[in-house]
Order: C-alpha cells, then structure tokens, then sequence
C-alpha cells in the first residue's frame, strides 16, 4: 500500500517524534485520499494523524528488543 513509507525500527534508538509523525501523515494521506483536505476536514484530517503517530509511539513502545533491557518507565 504505502512502498514509500520508510522503516522505522532501528536496532540502536526508538523513531522520533517527528520520524512518526512523517509517517503518520503519509498514511493518512494514503488511506483518506487527500493530500490536503479542505478546511472543513483539516481538523479531522490532523486528528487522525495525531492518532496514529500515538499508536505508533505505544507500538515502539511496547516492543521487547533482545540483548536490551527496558528502562523504567
């Protein structure tokens, strides 16, 4: 679906914040169908991304990377 969305599970450090909201906006992008959604859905349109960038941030999160401990959270 997405070729282009570029990975972002590195062995050595977690995807930024704004790695995950690149990312985010593409899908968003990809799956609504609008480049640039009129005024009327921007709100919408920002709030998925929002969203997503935050499941990607609990998914990253959430994964257990052997040979590393996790940090206290």
């Amino acid at each position: 679906m997405c070729r282009n969305i570029k990975r972002l599970r590195h062995p050595d450090h977690a995807p930024s914040d704004a790695e995950l909201h690149d990312a985010a906006l593409q899908f968003v992008r990809k799956i609504s169908g609008f480049h640039a959604p009129s005024k009327a859905n921007q709100a919408a349109f920002d709030a998925a991304v929002r969203e997503v960038a935050a499941a990607g941030r609990v998914l990253f999160d959430s994964f257990q990377i052997r040979g590393h401990e996790r940090a206290a959270v």
